[in-house]
């Protein structure tokens, strides 16, 4: 279905050494395929990983409640409410702590799949730049306790606020590039607030491009087209669902089913990540346009029958 709730989504309690935290896998309940969102849920002083930096994927925070300190390479720097958290892939080691009121996150990023081959008779593995011997213990075992200094008076410019981020205003929509004013390279959040009865963007499907959803406040209809060469025939009635707060909807790449919310009786507000893929193609049914992205090039399409104009001899 491509579609889960927070509240049906068991949640792991993980305390190991100076790590604790209760963590939700809100991606896989939804059904992502090569990327993900966790719900990280925090007491007061408590942090959910060591200081940590990732090679392919790049991780976006955003801060759903309370107010806490993450830890960038030796600097801290204040969290709070509505607050996007870039983390750069090969860039500063990070991680976050809990504030005195908890905090409560979204952990957006790709799964990464390192290229490794494992020996397992010989309890070893090896990389493009050497070996390493496999261990049963867990390395969070071997951390060091983290030193939290005192925060920096002024944030980092990969920390922003949904209240400092001038929206793209169009009709009853106001869209807000998070990830982007941070500074993000490889992947995109967007805050979007949609007036009643107003849809989130126009429906559109994504040849490469992999899309979550987070509802953060009131109730909307997720409105599903199949392509011309789907389930359903051009111009049929989409297949709807009804979302509110807590839902979250996974949208994976070359379903050719196109996608949208619309807002219902009390609007809508609602996250929405993805991937930038510079090969995506993106489809709009409504108009029958095609979107080039990586190189920017929009065009309308004639006809619906590719095989129309072709010999067969």
């Amino acid at each position: 279905m491509g579609i889960a709730h927070w509240d049906d989504v068991p949640k792991r309690r993980n305390e190991r050494g100076q790590m604790a935290a209760t963590w939700s896998n809100l991606g896989g309940a939804a059904g992502t395929h090569r990327c993900g969102v966790q719900r990280l849920e925090m007491a007061p002083g408590e942090m959910p990983t060591p200081a940590h930096v990732h090679g392919e994927a790049e991780e976006i925070f955003y801060v759903l409640a309370g107010s806490g300190l993450t830890w960038m390479d030796e600097n801290t720097y204040e969290i709070h409410a509505g607050d996007c958290v870039v983390y750069k892939n090969f860039h500063e080691a990070h991680t976050i702590r809990a504030g005195t009121d908890g905090l409560d996150v979204l952990a957006f990023g790709g799964r990464e799949y390192t290229p490794v081959g494992e020996l397992p008779r010989g309890g070893s593995m090896w990389t493009v730049t050497g070996w390493a011997e496999v261990h049963d213990s867990h390395p969070w075992d071997r951390e060091p306790p983290l030193e939290w200094p005192e925060p920096e008076p002024e944030r980092v410019p990969t920390i922003v606020n949904v209240a400092d981020v001038e929206p793209d205003v169009r009709g009853g929509r106001r869209r807000r590039d998070l990830a982007r004013a941070g500074g993000s390279r490889w992947t995109g959040l967007r805050h979007i607030e949609c007036d009643s009865g107003v849809l989130s963007g126009p429906p559109h499907a994504h040849s490469a491009e992999e899309e979550i959803f987070v509802v953060l406040d009131g109730e909307a209809t997720l409105e599903l087209t199949p392509s011309p060469r789907g389930a359903g025939e051009f111009g049929d009635e989409p297949e709807t669902h009804d979302v509110r707060r807590g839902s979250v909807v996974a949208r994976p790449p070359g379903t050719g089913v196109a996608h949208t919310f619309r807002a219902g009786a009390n609007g809508l507000t609602l996250l929405a990540w993805g991937t930038r893929e510079p090969n995506d193609i993106c489809w709009y049914p409504r108009s029958q346009k095609i979107f080039w992205r990586g190189v920017g090039v929009v065009g309308r399409i004639e006809t619906l029958d590719y095989w129309e104009g072709e010999e067969l001899e």
